[in-house]
Order: C-alpha cells, then sequence, then structure tokens
C-alpha cells in the first residue's frame, strides 16, 4: 500500500486491482446467496449447451430460425461465462479483488455478448418477419450463406463497438482511494465514474454505443412486429390468425425478457442514484443472469420440436 503523502507526486495513477462488490447489505448470508446463484448458472449453461446440440444432431432443425436460436443461445452461455467466475468467487470464498486489466477483459465481453443477443433478437424477429409475410420465398431469402453473413456481422458490430471501450477507460487517472465497484463483475458506468478525470468523452461514446445497438435493434423490432401484425391482420380466417401469431410468441418474450432489463439497468444508471444500492445490484443480477436462464426454458416449452431434440439429447439417441 502507498502512503497517501506519495500520491502528491503522482500525476498519473491506475489501480493494479479493484475491489467488488456481492448484495450490498446481505454479506452475512453470501454463503446461502451463492446457491440460488449456482442454481441459475448451471440452468443457464446446461439448458443452452442443450439447445445448441439439440439444433446441431437433429437435422429437421437445420433451419433458419434454429439457426438464429443456436445464436441467442451461444451468446447467452457467453454471457453466463463473462460473470460466472467473479460473481461465484466473491459469493462463494469473499473473493473480491480484480486485477485492472481482467476487469477491462470482462467488461469488453460482458457488454459484447450482450449487444450480439440484441442483434440476433433482432435477426430472429427479421427471419419471423420473412416466414409470415413472403413464405414462399423464406428459403430462398434466408440461405445457409445468408445467415452466415448476418452472425458474422453480429460478431463484427459488438466487436467493432465495444473495442474502444477498455482504451478509454486505460486513458484515465484513477483516485487512488476509490477501488470500489458496485457488482461481482466490471460495468462501463460502474469503471468510469472512478475517475478522477473528465469522463465527458466515454460517456458520450458510451451512450452512442447504447443507442446504436440496443437502440436501434429495440426499434427495428418494433417496426418488424408492426410489418408482422399488418401481414396477420390482412388473412382471412381468425384461426389461421392465431396460428400464425403463436410462431412468434416465443421470440416475443425471449425480447421481453431481454430489454424489460436492459431498459431498467438503464434507468436507475441515469435516474435512480437515489436508490439503495441494493437495488442496483439486483437490477444489474436480473439483466445479466435472468434472460440466460429463461431462454432455453421459453423455447423447450414453446416449442415442440426443440423440446423434443432436447430430450433425445439427454437420453443419447440419435437425432433426425
Amino acid at each position: 500500500m502507498i502512503p497517501s503523502q506519495a500520491f502528491t507526486n503522482i500525476s498519473f495513477f491506475q489501480p493494479q486491482s479493484f475491489l467488488m462488490t456481492g448484495i450490498p447489505g446481505l454479506e452475512s448470508i453470501h454463503g446461502w446467496i451463492s446457491i440460488p446463484f449456482s442454481f441459475m448458472y448451471t440452468v443457464a449453461l446446461t439448458g443452452n449447451c442443450l439447445i445448441l446440440l439439440a439444433v446441431r444432431r437433429t437435422h429437421s432443425l437445420h433451419q433458419p430460425m434454429y439457426y438464429f436460436l443456436s445464436m441467442l443461445a451461444l451468446s447467452d452461455v457467453g454471457l453466463s461465462l463473462s460473470t460466472l467466475p467473479s460473481t461465484l468467487a466473491v459469493l462463494w470464498f469473499d473473493y473480491r479483488s480484480i486485477d485492472f486489466s481482467a476487469c477491462l477483459i470482462q467488461m469488453f465481453f460482458l457488454h459484447s455478448f450482450s449487444v450480439v443477443e440484441s442483434s440476433v433478437l433482432l435477426a430472429m424477429s427479421f427471419d419471423r418477419f420473412v416466414a409470415i409475410s413472403n413464405p414462399l420465398r423464406y428459403a430462398s431469402v434466408l440461405t445457409n450463406n445468408v445467415i452466415i453473413r448476418i452472425g458474422v456481422a453480429i460478431v463484427a458490430r459488438a466487436t467493432l463497438s465495444l473495442f474502444p471501450v477498455p482504451f478509454l477507460l486505460k486513458r484515465l487517472n484513477y483516485c487512488p482511494g476509490k477501488t470500489l465497484l458496485s457488482h461481482s463483475f466490471c460495468f462501463h458506468a460502474d469503471v468510469m465514474k472512478l475517475a478522477c478525470a473528465d469522463i465527458t468523452v466515454n460517456i458520450l461514446y458510451g451512450l452512442y454505443v447504447v443507442l446504436s445497438t440496443v437502440g436501434v435493434d429495440s426499434l427495428l423490432i418494433v417496426m418488424s412486429y408492426s410489418l408482422i401484425l399488418y401481414t396477420v391482420m390482412g388473412l382471412a380466417s381468425p384461426r389461421e390468425r392465431i396460428r400464425t401469431l403463436n410462431t412468434c410468441v416465443s421470440h416475443i418474450l425471449a425480447v421481453l425478457v431481454f430489454y424489460i432489463p436492459v431498459i431498467g439497468v438503464s434507468m436507475i444508471h441515469r435516474f435512480g442514484k437515489h436508490l439503495p444500492h441494493l437495488v442496483h445490484s439486483l437490477v444489474a443480477y436480473v439483466y445479466l443472469v435472468v434472460p440466460p436462464v429463461l431462454n432455453p426454458i421459453i423455447y423447450s416449452v414453446k416449442s415442440k420440436p426443440i423440446r423434443g431434440a432436447m430430450f433425445r439429447v439427454l437420453r443419447g439417441k440419435d437425432s433426425t
């Protein structure tokens, strides 16, 4: 530990590490809290890996809709693995220290997988729009090459959007006495507040990334469903309308599960400074942990082909 007097001669300071926080005010029962967290991480990783195996091994699921579902499952696995080590280290072993560089790497992957998930949900809405509005051209529009290009574009978009963020944080001068993070993982907004420097560039770039990715995606998803609803309302048979809309239920639920917590986190970070730290912490955990847990459940319940393929994987039977 450097004596406080020495800081007067230091013009630029970066901490070697940050201190993470578990559940504020509930530190004494972190051991018990780790049980549901461990269960949720297990469900998230197991469920999403089952979806990936089911789609890979079942030839009848080699269709655009299920390829996009595989992308969603892969992003959920990445999102879970981004926060799992540090969160369980804090809850299980009270190991709260995270290296400065490791924090920036974790933050990059955490936010990148969030952008990937948002982009995949947008691609899935496009898939539903094409399938409903122009079913005869569905196979010719969403070919394997097109899906591969969409996947590459999604990864490139997330990588290029988030790549400058760690470097923008690394250039900042930090306060020697401020190393306490608000969560058991590294958020961009959380880390930059520890700096003793002008963070205007970081705020503006962070806002740009949010608006150009999650903001644009949410608007395009709403637009897609507006066009889908217009197409469905043009169908003569009420039964056909219900049947068509029912093919979108799983995706709509996945969109709500992802975007409602995103909106909650954004609102609390900007307008909820007066709220207890416990509320900030819980909303952040809901945003990062709940979607990867619920998405496999939603699709296994609502999609009979996925459910059947997952059961065949569990039983070790060959899929067709």
